[in-house]
């Protein structure tokens, strides 16, 4: 029977499929078709999500787990009835994707697939892990408004506005929480990265697709920040500094500023930037057509979140499918029912001794004191929730997560360039460095 690796790939908000298209080809290029481990040939093999898609990815970062989850299982069970066996298992997310990914596997997890299966490689390419932060800005604010309240389910989980537990804890939250399945069978992988756009990304901040406190490229210009590239990888970073106490802007810095300001064209959707001589004929229609434009996407938005939220009323209306929220759900009340037990009875704390860790929710935390806790400063945490303070500390816990940090300069939105998401685009190419980064150190 021919062993496979099953490599999961798994698009963002909005996304279908195509837009990983890039992503897959060069992956399936780089590995080549199979490797040897051993006395036994490996075959990679590459399932791009199909359930999400489009308006789909309104229904959350867990229902889009689960659905992506039945389709890992149908997977699996396809190559059984050919004769083939997934033995080693790897996941890609990409924006919201990444998120999926880690509420898959702990789907996964639960299910006691990684008894069968190795896994391998979890990687993510500008994912919020932390949600989408407030910055206490006046852009943020409203962003984070039209979020919660006409992006449905996944607009609340994004800007940390649910109370996915019964213990009114936020669905982030519980994904970075050590206590809980998904951070255990993240532990399982022994590669994880994270790639995170360094600057230009108006779609998921440094410091969330970093899992950072601060973002050391806020006015990297006029800081002088030095910036060296790795080798054949144009674009990611191999190296960056800056200066302990920031001086006036370089000539460089001063020339480049000014090159952007005599270039850049008025803040307006990219529907409405045109070049000589149509701009002469579409900008003095600007003030009409913006509230129109800005009209219709409220409009579609609305559509769109309604839609989803009748989707999630007969979701969650079926009873007959345990999902593992349910099993969460217990697991809290059998925590706090413990609780107020030995409260009521200390007695039994001394009975209890020592707790052992088995193949439960409880096993696979990091052992205290092996690994330093994240180091704060008031100044950089203004804009964060404790929960979001939590989940960078947690994750940060993990000492073989690497992190690669991408540089775009001259890009007005760096989040679809990353992961080359439009090949017709000139732009959209410049990723293709990133993801040729990503498939080279992909361990097979």
């Amino acid at each position: 029977m021919a062993n496979l690796h099953l490599l999961v790939l798994i698009h963002g908000m909005w996304g279908n499929p195509a837009h990983l298209t890039r992503m897959q080809e060069i992956i399936q290029q780089t590995m080549g078709a199979i490797e040897n481990s051993g006395s036994e040939p490996i075959e990679l093999v590459v399932l791009v999500a199909q359930t999400n898609r489009d308006e789909w990815t309104y229904d959350g970062i867990d229902w889009g787990g689960e659905r992506v989850a039945e389709e890992v299982m149908n997977e699996v069970m396809k190559y059984e009835k050919q004769g083939r066996r997934v033995t080693r298992f790897s996941v890609m997310g990409y924006s919201m994707g990444g998120l999926i990914a880690r509420y898959v596997i702990g789907i996964l997890h639960q299910n006691r697939f990684f008894e069968t299966v190795t896994p391998v490689n979890f990687n993510t390419i500008a994912t919020p892990h932390i949600g989408i932060p407030n910055f206490r800005t006046a852009q943020s604010s409203i962003r984070s408004f039209f979020g919660r309240n006409f992006l449905s389910r996944t607009g609340e989980q994004f800007y940390c506005a649910d109370k996915w537990s019964p213990k009114g804890r936020t669905l982030i939250e519980v994904l970075g929480d050590p206590e809980y399945i998904f951070y255990q069978a993240l532990l399982l992988f022994p590669n994880i990265g994270v790639y995170a756009n360094a600057i230009n990304d108006h779609t998921v901040p440094y410091i969330t697709a970093a899992i950072e406190l601060t973002d050391p490229f806020t006015e990297y210009q006029k800081n002088d920040i030095k910036i060296e590239f790795l080798g054949n990888y144009e674009h990611v970073i191999k190296s960056y500094s800056a200066p302990d106490s920031p001086g006036p802007l370089s000539t460089n810095a001063r020339l480049s500023l000014l090159a952007r300001i005599a270039s850049a064209v008025p803040p307006i959707p990219p529907a409405f930037q045109y070049t000589f001589p149509v701009n002469i004929i579409i900008y003095p229609l600007l003030p009409f057509l913006i509230p129109a434009f800005l009209s219709l996407l409220v409009i579609r938005f609305s559509i769109s979140s309604k839609k989803s939220r009748t989707r999630l009323q007969i979701l969650e209306a079926d009873l007959a499918r345990e999902r593992l929220s349910h099993i969460i759900a217990k697991l809290e009340r059998e925590i706090e029912t413990a609780t107020l037990d030995a409260y009521e009875n200390p007695e039994l704390l001394l009975s209890l001794g020592p707790v052992s860790r088995g193949s439960g929710p409880e096993q696979l935390v990091p052992k205290a004191g092996t690994i330093p806790a994240l180091e704060t400063s008031s100044h950089s945490i203004s804009y964060l929730t404790p929960g979001q303070l939590k989940c960078i500390e947690n994750l940060n816990k993990i000492a073989w997560l690497k992190k690669t940090l991408v540089f775009f300069a001259d890009v007005d939105n760096s989040h679809p360039v990353i992961v080359c998401r439009d090949v017709k685009s000139e732009h959209h190419r410049k990723g293709e460095a990133v993801l040729r980064h990503w498939a080279d150190h992909f361990e097979l």
